[in-house]
């Protein structure tokens, strides 16, 4: 038998764990608005996951729904440090959340009806799972092209679908927000969860955000401030702003997530923004609630 090489087999396997991951450097926002009370919004960021939750508006407590759902998340990333592994424990972390809505109803009853929206990215380090429910959306800009990774859960949706109902013409339909799907603890809710996989390349910059940003900022606008490659946390600040100028009537939350090279386990250090943030209050109308930019230190 040959001798064995232990320097070679033991370079090789230092080659093996060093070889570089597919995280996030990202940043997030999330504003109340000149015309609601209180955010509904909730979002969540972290190097390997970032999502948003859109409470159900017109529902009751929807800003509990969101917050309920994104903290749930966040406890369950905690033991893998944000990081989800497999398509099949994906569902399983969603549909432990939705089963928090079902034990808070029962809890509190008064809270009967509330729901909300999900969409979120998350990286296995490989591969980046884009996970949807409701009129949230997730873009992806690559090579200055941006696309749409996710199809909205809505009536509207369904009448442009059938070609029924133009886009323009979308944009001013009085049904505009009725969502077909969302999570409100219901047992069936987790099966109209949609997730697809995505390849990631280096460089490309993931957009995460509720409606209250799409309905009212013409996505040509969207695609510039996004294309201007400044900081992710900077881009979600412009980005609450211009629906602000564009005198958006719902709360606004985004998450600007880039794409990077990870060779080391990163600090877990998850931002929560919206209702989901620990001592942030919504008193404050038209207040923007910028979260902490995870993009700073060695791994940026």
């Amino acid at each position: 038998m040959p001798p064995t090489n232990d320097s070679s087999a033991e370079a090789s396997v230092a080659h093996v764990q060093e070889l570089p991951m597919f995280g996030f450097s990202a940043g997030s926002c999330s504003m109340t608005g000149d015309y609601r009370e209180g955010n509904e919004d909730s979002l969540y960021v972290s190097r390997w996951s970032v999502f948003v939750a859109d409470g159900v508006g017109g529902l009751a407590a929807g800003e509990v729904a969101s917050s309920t759902v994104t903290h749930r998340i966040g406890a369950l990333l905690e033991s893998t440090d944000g990081k989800v592994m497999s398509v099949e424990r994906l569902r399983e972390v969603l549909a432990e959340a939705n089963v928090d809505l079902m034990r808070r109803v029962r809890e509190q009853p008064a809270l009967r009806g509330m729901a909300t929206t999900f969409t979120g990215a998350f990286s296995d380090g490989a591969i980046i799972r884009v996970a949807h429910v409701g009129d949230s959306r997730a873009y992806r800009l690559r090579d200055g092209l941006l696309t749409q990774a996710t199809r909205d859960d809505s009536y509207i949706q369904d009448l442009i679908d059938a070609g029924t109902l133009t886009a323009d013409a979308a944009q001013t339909h009085p049904f505009r927000s009725v969502v077909t799907n969302v999570l409100s603890g219901d047992n069936q809710d987790t099966a109209a969860i949609n997730i697809v996989d995505e390849i990631p390349h280096l460089g490309d910059r993931w957009l995460v955000t509720s409606d209250g940003l799409t309905d009212y900022v013409p996505m040509r606008t969207i695609h510039r401030i996004l294309a201007a490659r400044a900081h992710p946390q900077a881009t979600a600040e412009v980005l609450v702003q211009a629906a602000k100028d564009n005198r958006t009537r719902d709360n606004v939350s985004v998450v600007v997530a880039d794409v990077i090279s990870l060779l080391g386990p990163p600090p877990h250090n998850p931002v929560f923004g919206g209702s989901a943030a620990a001592g942030v209050t919504a008193s404050g109308v038209g207040k923007v609630e910028p979260s902490p930019f995870l993009g700073e230190g060695p791994f940026a």
